[in-house]
């Protein structure tokens, strides 16, 4: 991420975007569970969110500095921070209810690793469990925020199809003017 946006991630204006827009919709998609997977948390106010609202969270953070600082911070809470690549996280398969990522995805560097990540939380999902996420769209001013930054946009037409390739289904998207909001379940049987 470049400077300007992981200020921004760590900013009081995003804490209370993410109050005033991402919590109401999070509520309206159900019980996350009793164990859930957050991938990407950065500086953790996702995991804010999250830790007030179900018994656990283990959190996989790839880059170094913000797994360090976010495991410092969540020493002796409910979550766990696994510095660790979510596309290949090693953690056991099928334990989570929910997995969540909350503008990550658009910073994997290829469809085929966003793939990867894809298959990755339906390995780690219970059946029936949950994947909860919000990303960019590819909009001209949030491509300009991302200047000398990775950004791989989620095409809305293509990611249902790539969800269900990666043994998701009962996908939903809602697609707004600068993000997508998507949930899936893990099948039962």
């Amino acid at each position: 991420m470049n400077r300007a946006h992981r200020e921004f991630l760590a900013s009081p204006d995003w804490a209370r975007m993410l109050e005033t827009d991402l919590l109401p919709w999070l509520e309206t998609i159900g019980d996350l569970g009793d164990d859930v997977l957050e991938i990407g948390p950065g500086p953790g106010l996702t995991t804010d969110i999250l830790r007030g609202r179900v018994p656990r969270v283990t959190a996989v953070e790839i880059d170094d500095e913000l797994a360090a600082a976010l495991a410092e911070r969540m020493a002796g809470t409910n979550v766990e921070v696994v510095h660790g690549d979510a596309s290949r996280s090693g953690l056991t398969s099928d334990r989570f209810s929910t997995a969540t990522c909350f503008s990550m995805l658009h910073h994997v560097p290829s469809a085929e690793i966003q793939d990867d990540v894809f298959a990755e939380v339906a390995r780690v999902l219970r059946a029936g469990g949950m994947f909860v996420a919000v990303d960019s769209v590819n909009h001209e001013a949030i491509r300009a925020f991302h200047e000398d930054d990775t950004f791989v946009p989620l095409d809305p037409e293509s990611l249902p199809a790539r969800l269900e390739r990666a043994g998701l289904s009962d996908v939903h998207i809602d697609v707004g003017e600068y993000e997508l909001r998507f949930h899936a379940r893990k099948p039962v049987g």
